[in-house]
């Protein structure tokens, strides 16, 4: 085997024996499981609430708007991640005079350069204040009360 491949084989037996347990687990749940078939088992599953009415009655907006909000920090989340990682890390300074710090792969990740610190952090700020106003739009709206 060529080298690179070798490197793989802890992956490919991990994979061999998670799809192992995966088969024998659905050939015994299939073979062995009881199977009683009663009304209440063959009813229709609407997200824990009794199918009863029409199917296309209007839902309350509320729920879409929590639906929304939790988009909107969720998206929040993924914006301030990776300003977290990069946002104070300290390396060595390359030829171009940015700073780059080695991972533990042997690449480089450049972080922010010093005098865009405050400029970035700045920019968060704004960022987090117009979610903070978006959060207390909602709040003042209603929203997050269930009746």
């Amino acid at each position: 085997m060529s080298g690179q491949l070798v490197t793989f084989v802890p992956i490919f037996v991990f994979v061999a024996v998670l799809l192992g347990f995966v088969v024998t687990n659905l050939v015994l749940a299939h073979t062995v499981g009881p199977r009683k078939s009663t009304a209440v088992k063959e009813m229709p599953y609407e997200s824990g609430m009794d199918p009863i009415g029409d199917a296309r009655q209007p839902f309350d907006v509320k729920f879409y708007l929590v639906a929304i909000l939790f988009l909107v920090f969720d998206v929040e989340l993924l914006f301030l991640y990776p300003w977290a990682v990069s946002a104070y890390v300290e390396g060595q300074h390359t030829a171009e005079g940015a700073k780059v710090v080695a991972t533990h792969l042997g690449h480089a990740s450049p972080g922010i350069p010093t005098e865009l610190r405050g400029t970035v952090f700045g920019v968060m700020l704004v960022f987090i204040a117009t979610l903070a106003i978006a959060y207390v739009y909602a709040w003042r709206k209603g929203v997050f009360k269930w009746r």
